[in-house]
């Protein structure tokens, strides 16, 4: 009798129709503005922040979810700190990229004709993980204090905010009602701030072209192919900005946010998911480095300013 075979589970596979879902129901729940116990960003269990796609996908469901804790922790871990998962809860799925080098096997020829470089391997694993809120017995600073949300003047700009994105150097115009960058002139262009009811909509839409920026030759180099309204290198691109705007989002204090949100940009969304269960986690890869990339050249910006002054 034919021993039945249990399929391997696919984390790319089952995370990539997570999201599928639900934006199939037409929301963007990384969107919604949102702090778990003070802290802008998922942590780990000691406090280190999730990044990439860790950070996206925990993100989301933390704020589906309604959790009001930030911390996210394996059962091993839980069991550690002598607490214990609630009967019935659901876990959550993450990934981890490592690398390792085959024993025996190299990659490279040397100068006598033989391989002399260990050849690399690139490998992801999955592991499952609960929130702080899923979990009974955990220590009081799992839970810490919500932050009051700051409120801020309509039409005006917000400080940090405004002088985090001035110290860019990457020229922005303010001018018209679209926003867009324009490759040949190397130039942003946005509305300016008065025409947002929520100047945190400003600075949102204003991260997501400045990401659009970043792929530039002469920065990133980001390219997905020839890029035109609604094919598949436009929409790849989309994600990246949208993500690059969660990113910096989460680091200064607005959500991610476009001009216009409408079926058009969901479908951008759902087929580059639906053709490639790989492509939020390149994508995601992509964002973190543009998010990266634009607070380095602020600091670089704001530590000129410095000392200029001096």
């Amino acid at each position: 009798m034919a021993r039945s075979r249990t399929s391997k589970f696919d984390a790319s596979e089952a995370i990539t129709n997570e999201i599928i879902r639900i934006i199939e129901r037409g929301v963007l729940p990384w969107r919604k503005p949102w702090t778990a116990g003070g802290s802008t960003r998922p942590l780990r269990v000691g406090g280190e922040a999730y990044q990439g796609v860790n950070n996206f996908l925990l993100t989301m469901r933390t704020v589906m979810a309604g959790y009001s804790s930030p911390f996210w922790m394996t059962i091993p871990q839980a069991n550690a700190l002598d607490a214990r998962i609630r009967k019935g809860e659901k876990s959550s799925v993450v990934v981890f990229y490592g690398q390792s080098r085959k024993q025996g096997e190299v990659s490279e020829e040397g100068d006598d004709g033989k391989n002399d470089k260990p050849r690399v391997f690139r490998f992801q694993k999955s592991y499952r993980v609960f929130n702080a809120c899923q979990i009974e017995g955990l220590p009081d600073h799992f839970h810490p204090d919500p932050n009051p949300a700051p409120a801020y003047p309509a039409v005006e700009p917000i400080p940090h905010m405004q002088d985090f994105f001035d110290a860019i150097d990457i020229t922005t115009v303010f001018t018209g009602e679209k926003a867009y960058y324009l490759p040949p002139v190397d130039k942003v262009y946005m509305p300016p701030i008065a025409r947002f009811q929520d100047p945190r909509n400003f600075y949102g839409v204003w991260a997501h072209e400045l990401a659009h920026a970043s792929k530039a030759p002469h920065r990133l180099n980001r390219d997905y192919g020839l890029s035109r309204f609604g094919n598949t290198a436009y929409a790849r691109e989309e994600i990246v900005a949208e993500l690059t705007s969660v990113f910096l989002g989460q680091e200064l204090g607005f959500t991610a946010h476009t001009l216009e949100l409408n079926a058009a940009y969901l479908y951008n969304w759902l087929r580059v998911l639906r053709s490639d269960k790989n492509a939020i986690f390149k994508h995601a890869a992509d964002a973190q480095r543009a998010c990266d990339y634009l607070i380095a050249r602020s600091e670089a910006g704001r530590a000129g300013e410095t000392d200029q002054a001096a």
